[in-house]
């Protein structure tokens, strides 16, 4: 089934009510490959892509299910939703209030009509993405490959005295190099005290002997991400640090093998939570455990203390627990991995356990 039909079941629309959508990772995956500029139209009788000149040819190649409709200087993007709308009798549009701003949402809302209902779409596409097709999990697999080879390939390249901003830029290198058509996210280098920063900024600190390197990267492929952490020894690591290595490892493998349909988010996360405080660093873990990975790099659900969301087959989620001293750096470990009904497959494979360098 398609995925605008799928989208039309889930929100149980009528023949008067029409989706409007502008985020570009659910245009993507509504018109199944279109990741031009824009917005999709979707009602029970029509699909439609309204953008301008320069993705009108795109939208056809990418898109050929849909309608391509082209703004101009006289006919803007509102007035053509407005003019679908009403040649429809379209009584009620669901809109992305969590994505537009205000003033887009009232320029749609004052073109359209005050005849005509609003309501939120409330991240109905969103919620339909969490699942991933077989063809996604391909797309994601891939990915996750590169990432992970990119690791092995990166460790015989890394020197005392490169600085962070250098082994980043050999890092994504590498993971185009070995296929990456785009980064998933700006890669995350840390080394020494800087581990303490979860979501640091590679900067001009130099690797020294006894630094922990922190690398949270992932590569893009066919529009789907893929997301790993790995922190390696820099020379012999001080007993403390092998020992909050250690820690975050077995918490890390603990959250990985409770992984399953039918498990509730929020208690994986509690799962890993209590064994690193169990172990001393109560509070030195203070993000979600995992989220989930697509189009986007940050999906739903998530792992973490707010997420009641029970597990489903086919969710591609990460487990990334974490340990931050401040002054003296920290450790994270993180997988990608597709929830299955009896486990979970990890995508990145990259090898876990400590590497000294």
């Amino acid at each position: 089934m398609a995925a605008t039909d799928r989208l039309l079941d889930l929100l149980h629309l009528g023949p008067k009510t029409a989706v409007v959508v502008h985020d570009p990772s659910n245009m993507f995956y509504l018109t199944e490959g279109y990741s031009g500029e824009g917005l999709v139209y979707i009602s029970a009788e029509r699909r439609v892509i309204v953008t301008d000149f320069r993705y009108t040819e795109q939208a056809e190649r990418q898109a050929p299910g849909f309608e391509v409709m082209m703004t101009d200087k006289d006919r803007r993007a509102t007035q053509i939703v407005a003019e679908l709308v009403h040649s429809a009798g379209i009584t009620e549009v669901r809109a992305e209030t969590n994505y537009l701003s205000v003033d887009r949402y009232e320029a749609l809302h004052a073109a359209v009509g005050e005849e005509v209902s609003f309501v939120p779409l409330n991240q109905a596409p969103q919620k339909l993405r969490q699942v991933k097709t077989p063809a996604e999990v391909v797309a994601i697999r891939k990915a996750c490959d590169i990432t992970s080879e990119a690791f092995s390939a990166i460790l015989p390249k890394i020197r005392e005295g490169m600085t962070e901003k250098e082994l980043q830029v050999e890092l994504d290198f590498t993971m185009f190099r070995l296929g990456a058509e785009e980064l998933a996210f700006s890669t995350i280098i840390a080394s020494g005290e800087n581990g303490s920063l979860p979501h640091a900024i590679p900067g001009d600190r130099t690797i020294r002997a006894g630094d922990m390197i922190t690398m949270d990267f992932g590569a893009k492929v066919g529009h789907y991400c893929a997301d790993m952490t790995r922190t390696v020894a820099f020379g012999k690591p001080s007993d403390e640090m092998k020992k909050i290595y250690e820690t975050v490892l077995r918490a890390q493998s603990m959250c990985e093998d409770a992984l399953a349909a039918g498990k509730v988010c929020s208690d994986i996360d509690k799962l890993a939570r209590d064994y690193i405080d169990a172990r001393g660093y109560a509070g030195r873990f203070g993000h979600g455990l995992g989220h989930s990975v697509g189009i986007d790099i940050h999906e739903e659900p998530r792992l973490s203390t707010a997420c009641s969301d029970v597990l489903k087959a086919g969710v591609v989620i990460t487990v990334e627990p974490g340990i931050y001293i401040p002054g003296l750096g920290g450790v994270r470990i993180e997988n990608t991995c597709l929830v299955k009904e009896n486990g979970c497959v990890p995508l990145t494979t990259a090898d876990k356990h400590l590497i000294i360098l």
